[in-house]
């Protein structure tokens, strides 16, 4: 049982901190219990492809295929509908690319929708036993960071690296993993330059007065991502139409150095790259021009992600992409989030009044593909569910029987109770047919309701605590959600740690101290011992619409965060 439990996380654990890899036999002795795991980054190795060939072939992958009992089925922009999941390489090797932020401002949560997305995906195919190379760029030049950089008198490239730093540091506030590689795209000029000659040489692109367009007109598969006919594309470019392009659909490759811009020297003269070509040519030096998914922002299909495909196989007829992945747009309050219309969220706005993690409970509610609405209301339910969740689980712990747990689940072999065994199987089941649904996460995050809701019964009600096997089953029924809050990036380093941040928050936007909780308890307490059960009944009123909500008990009364009075009777009613 023990082996079977511990082979849902092995995907998750087959690198060592080192970065070498460890065998899956192995992997399967060092297993001993959730409570001691740690999601462990994946390493970062070498790839043998050069800017301009395939993915070199790999191994058989007898073995890893074995691992995987789902097939995982993928929405491919491309092809519009969604499709089985098979990567190139036989060995199950899978090569991801997501297109990173261009840092000239705060991160935003259509940024967060994003990357916690493909960072599920990512998780994702490791727990299904894929190793997975995956690619996340950074675009530190561009025309909106000169622009931010003159408006506040910095160096573009300082500009850019301080708002990189602070993008990191979201993503990892969000509990988004590492990505294998993180290319910036002034480390990557050479390539660059090398794919546009490539591209001019196959007579796709022409040069005029030290800037390089690529010709749509050469390239007769234009629009089949996007679908979008040559004639009603746009320039597609962030700034206004050269009149000296052939076709307004042309778009820049290269751009002539313009006074107090940075700058390169190129075949062409002095310049910088284009938007477009950035993306091309990093994800061909480390992935090869052909791999298996490239994904992004649904804003990105059309020019951006057009543009590469166009690009990359003007380099090399050979390249292609199997999967286009794309993440749906966010609204704010019904509204499409933008600057001009005053809406504009950032991450580090959010998190200082929410925990970072029910910000991603809140983005993992809705599927990936789904424009998804942002409204206070709701990121207040997405914080109380979480709460919810991580004080059963703790529960386990502050019950002080985790130690004997432990200690009977070695001795009692793989006998559980039949309905512990049914509640595992069956959040297992849901799981992954949920995931391998082209990651249904909300589905997902449902099947651990009735789990959550068998523990709660095994803590705390009479019939529970009677249960035959009642610390064997708590221990099974933890770790198994312990393998699905992890997959979806929701397992804290510390429960304890992460309800306490939870309860912080919530009375920083309450506005009042925990003290002041507490004289009001002791309030609400006296005023029941005198029969004051009207003074009493408002105190609870009072303190339960701004979201602290009062719990007797035979021991006293107690708090947690939960969703403010008025808002929840307003989501009763909208459900």
């Amino acid at each position: 049982m023990a082996a079977r439990r511990a082979a849902g996380l092995l995907p998750l654990l087959l690198s060592s901190p080192s970065g070498a890899r460890i065998p899956l036999r192995r992997a399967l002795s060092l297993v001993p219990s959730l409570r001691s795991y740690r999601l462990l980054s994946h390493p970062a190795r070498s790839f043998s492809t050069s800017p301009f060939s395939a993915s070199a072939s790999a191994s058989n992958g007898a073995a890893a295929e074995t691992e995987r009992t789902r097939e995982l089925h993928l929405y491919n922009t491309k092809s519009r509908k969604k499709e089985h999941f098979r990567p190139r390489a036989p060995d199950g090797e899978v090569g991801m690319y997501v297109c990173g932020v261009t840092p000239y401002d705060d991160s935003h949560i259509g940024h967060a929708r994003a990357y916690v997305a493909f960072d599920v995906l990512y998780r994702y195919l490791r727990y299904l036993a894929y190793e997975v190379r995956y690619v996340r760029n950074f675009t530190d030049i561009d025309d909106k960071i000169i622009a931010r950089a003159n408006q506040l008198g910095e160096d573009p490239f300082s500009l850019s690296k301080r708002f990189s730093d602070d993008f990191l540091s979201d993503m990892a506030n969000l509990q988004c993993l590492p990505p294998s590689v993180e290319p910036r795209v002034s480390d990557h000029i050479d390539q660059i330059i090398n794919m546009i000659k490539q591209i001019l040489d196959n007579n796709c692109a022409y040069v005029v007065g030290g800037d390089v367009y690529f010709s749509v007109d050469n390239f007769p598969e234009y629009g089949e991502l996007s679908g979008r006919k040559l004639d009603d594309n746009r320039a597609g470019e962030r700034v206004a139409v050269d009149e000296r392009k052939r076709n307004p659909a042309d778009f820049a490759l290269w751009k002539a150095a313009k006074d107090g811009e940075p700058w390169w020297d190129s075949p062409w003269g002095p310049g910088r790259p284009g938007w477009h070509i950035e993306c091309s040519a990093m994800s061909a030096h480390y992935l090869g021009l052909s791999f298996d998914i490239h994904g992004g922002g649904e804003d990105l299909i059309f020019p951006h992600h057009e543009n590469e495909i166009a690009q990359s196989r003007a380099a090399c007829c050979d390249s292609s992409i199997n999967y286009w992945i794309h993440n749906g747009f966010v609204n704010v309050n019904s509204q499409k989030m933008s600057k001009s219309l005053g809406n504009f969220v950032t991450i580090r706005k959010v998190i200082e009044m929410y925990h970072p993690l029910a910000l991603r409970m809140f983005l993992l509610g809705t599927h990936y593909r789904s424009p998804i609405n942002y409204t206070i209301e709701q990121l207040n339910v997405a914080s109380d569910r979480l709460y919810y969740t991580y004080q059963v689980v703790q529960l386990l712990t502050l019950c002080d029987c985790e130690e004997s747990c432990q200690q009977q689940q070695k001795n009692s072999g793989d006998s559980l109770p039949a309905n512990t065994l049914n509640c595992i199987q069956k959040l297992h089941d849901e799981f992954e047919t949920s995931m391998s649904d082209d990651l249904h996460t909300s589905v997902a995050l449902a099947a651990i309701s009735e789990p959550l809701k068998v523990m709660n019964d095994l803590l705390h009600t009479r019939k529970g605590k009677k249960q035959e096997k009642r610390l064997e089953s708590l221990a099974a029924l933890e770790e198994k959600i312990g393998v699905v809050l992890s997959v979806l990036g929701l397992l804290p380093s510390s429960y304890h740690e992460a309800l306490q941040q939870l309860r912080e928050k919530a009375l920083r936007r309450a506005s009042i101290t925990e003290e002041h909780v507490l004289q009001k308890i002791e309030e609400r307490t006296a005023a029941r011992k005198a029969k004051q059960y009207e003074k009493s009944d408002e105190i609870r009123k009072e303190l339960a619409a701004a979201g602290i909500a009062l719990m007797d008990g035979p021991d006293g009364t107690t708090w947690r965060p939960s969703v403010p009075l008025s808002e929840e009777e307003g989501v009763a009613v909208k459900t």
